[in-house]
């Protein structure tokens, strides 16, 4: 927690408000039992009308200070609670961005959301209460002890016996209280993660007739979040009523022994008056600090998680010195490339040497698992390799600044990624400054000019979150056109065509050679058809190279080529 209150450094001006604010409230406020006790004791006594009216003016200057103050308290507060919470989400929202995909997939999606929204909101909450009780109530319980010492201090022996009581009631409560918080919000991340799960996979789910096994699946989960709330609520609910039993105690002590000392001649009426006010007010304070050390320790499970995300440091950093090709073709260069994803035994890739020309197409091919798509990703530097190298025009894409190597690529991933909005926005995605005319030229080549122009408004229709109103290869073609408006030296496609026709798969290649002509292609694929025509072929096998060449050079001398080709030439017969 003492963490998160350093963010707070922005905030200082404001916090010296709430603080003077607060201070100069409770001195109003503890002024007014001493007024009232002088009404009682001088002018009631005295039957000094004027007297009582001055005093009763001041009181309610007093009042009406107090009121004022209180109200710019919650201002700033507010300003300063609130001010916090949009700096904190901004702060993890920009370092999030920043994670290789080791460190997001350490977290996973469904806590990111949950720790940026409501562990925020947590912890926003608090640094707003403790603004507003955590400063207020010590400086009220230290001034009403002191006063209430001054007007009898016999009687104040009673808080000795009232006060203990209390503290051990809240510590028993926090004690209880932080395992419940921390389990609480691990709950609530489960929860987010199913609901995104089901909502994202609604298709497969009502598929396969699972909206009952889901349904189960999230009332468990969410009985599990309800029980785990149910026992905060009941600690809750048990503190609230002991406390104002000791409260109510405390007054009858007081009333009790106060009368014995005013029928002894020790106190005066408006004493014991004012004394009662003070032991209020002492008694207020500390459910106020009782409040706050309920809620500090579900602030410090939500900090904690908070810290957690901002504490990570991605693996994948930019140089200091950033290195500058001489000549910017495109030309991709693998050096003895060995990859292993953390905690892994084995490799997923090794040894691999290869290099992608400018203006030729290397694709890439390969049963399931054979490591096609982590070494795309390599590229872009989505994740770093373990030895060996990987140059762009001769400089190792780790002497380059991310945003300069991923620049200078086109990237088409494996699973089509649309966002809500138009389509032209989305097109603009890799190019903000794109014409009409660019977006179109790039839909033409995508073969998905001819479904965008057959919708209402053209290339300005709207496309709902992760285009879920377009079919599978509507937003493949899309996302290819998207890199195509880009126009860099390097194209990578991860299996962009596998929800494609024969026949639109070859339009699009043929397509993309003209287009691309000075590019450097990669393409991952499972098809030979998308392959056959590229100008070099690598064959992966287990994470290793198993062969280099053309189509006609791979049937003839590559076993795995073959069955690869034979085993896709057998399916087509048999379907």
């Amino acid at each position: 927690m003492i963490e998160m209150l350093k963010h707070l450094k922005p905030y200082r001006t404001k916090l010296i408000f709430v603080l003077v604010f607060s201070l100069a409230a409770i001195l109003f406020e503890l002024y007014l039992p001493t007024l009232m006790a002088d009404i009682v004791d001088v002018g009631i006594v005295n039957q000094d009308v004027p007297f009582i009216l001055r005093t009763g003016a001041l009181m309610l200057f007093c009042s009406f200070m107090a009121i004022v103050l209180m109200v710019g308290v919650s201002y700033f507060a507010s300003k300063v609670s609130l001010g916090f919470g949009r700096d904190m989400r901004r702060k993890i929202f920009v370092h999030v961005e920043h994670f290789s995909l080791q460190e997001y997939e350490k977290f996973g999606s469904a806590s990111l959301i949950t720790r940026t929204t409501n562990d925020v909101k947590v912890v926003q909450d608090v640094i707003n209460m403790m603004q507003r009780m955590m400063t207020r109530a010590p400086l009220m319980l230290v001034g009403g002890v002191l006063l209430a010492v001054s007007r009898d201090r016999y009687l104040s022996l009673i808080f000795l016996a009232a006060l203990p009581v209390l503290a051990l009631v809240i510590f028993v409560v926090a004690r209880k209280a932080i395992p419940l918080f921390s389990s609480l919000q691990k709950k609530t991340d489960r929860l987010t993660l199913i609901l995104r799960e089901a909502l994202t996979g609604i298709r497969v789910v009502r598929a396969f007739n699972r909206v009952d096994y889901e349904k189960n699946r999230f009332n468990i989960a969410n009985e599990d979040f309800r029980d785990t709330g149910i026992k905060v609520g009941k600690l809750m609910a048990f503190m609230f009523p002991i406390m104002l039993i000791i409260m109510n105690f405390t007054n009858i002590a007081i009333v009790w022994f106060g009368a014995i000392r005013i029928e002894q001649g020790d106190m005066q009426v408006g004493n014991l008056l004012a004394f009662i006010q003070y032991a209020a007010m002492i008694l207020m304070s500390l459910i106020m600090l009782s409040m706050a050390f309920i809620m500090i320790p579900r602030a410090q499970v939500s900090a904690k998680r908070l810290n957690e995300v901002l504490m990570t440091k991605p693996l994948i950093k930019d140089p200091i010195n950033e290195e500058f090709a001489e000549d910017e073709a495109g030309l991709i260069e693998f050096n003895s490339v060995i990859f292993r994803y953390e905690g892994a035994e084995k490799p997923v890739l090794e040894d691999i040497s290869f290099v992608a020309k400018p203006g030729e197409t290397t694709a890439i091919i390969g049963s399931t698992g054979a490591g096609k798509s982590t070494l795309l990703q390599l590229i872009p530097r989505f994740y770093d390799v373990e030895s060996g190298s990987i140059t762009i025009d001769g400089v190792n894409i780790q002497n380059m600044l991310q945003s300069t190597l991923r620049g200078k690529i086109g990237y088409v991933p494996q699973k089509a990624t649309l966002f809500s909005g138009t389509i032209a926005e989305n097109m603009r995605y890799g190019n903000d400054q794109a014409g009409e005319g660019e977006i179109r030229e790039a839909l033409k080549t995508a073969q998905a000019l001819d479904f965008v122009e057959k919708r209402e408004k053209g290339m300005h229709s709207k496309l709902e979150q992760a285009g879920s109103n377009l079919s599978g290869g509507q937003k493949q073609r899309l996302s290819i056109a998207r890199s195509l408006v880009r126009k860099p030296k390097i194209y990578l496609f991860d299996d962009s065509f596998s929800a494609l026709d024969y026949q639109t798969d070859r339009k699009l290649r043929d397509a993309l050679k003209q287009e691309t002509a000075s590019a450097t292609i990669l393409i991952v694929a499972q098809r030979v058809n998308t392959v056959k025509n590229a100008e070099k072929i690598i064959v992966l096998n287990d994470g290793k190279i198993a062969g280099i060449g053309t189509h006609t050079e791979l049937l003839n001398d590559n076993t795995i080529y073959q069955e690869i080709v034979a085993s896709q030439q057998n399916g087509e017969v048999g379907a």
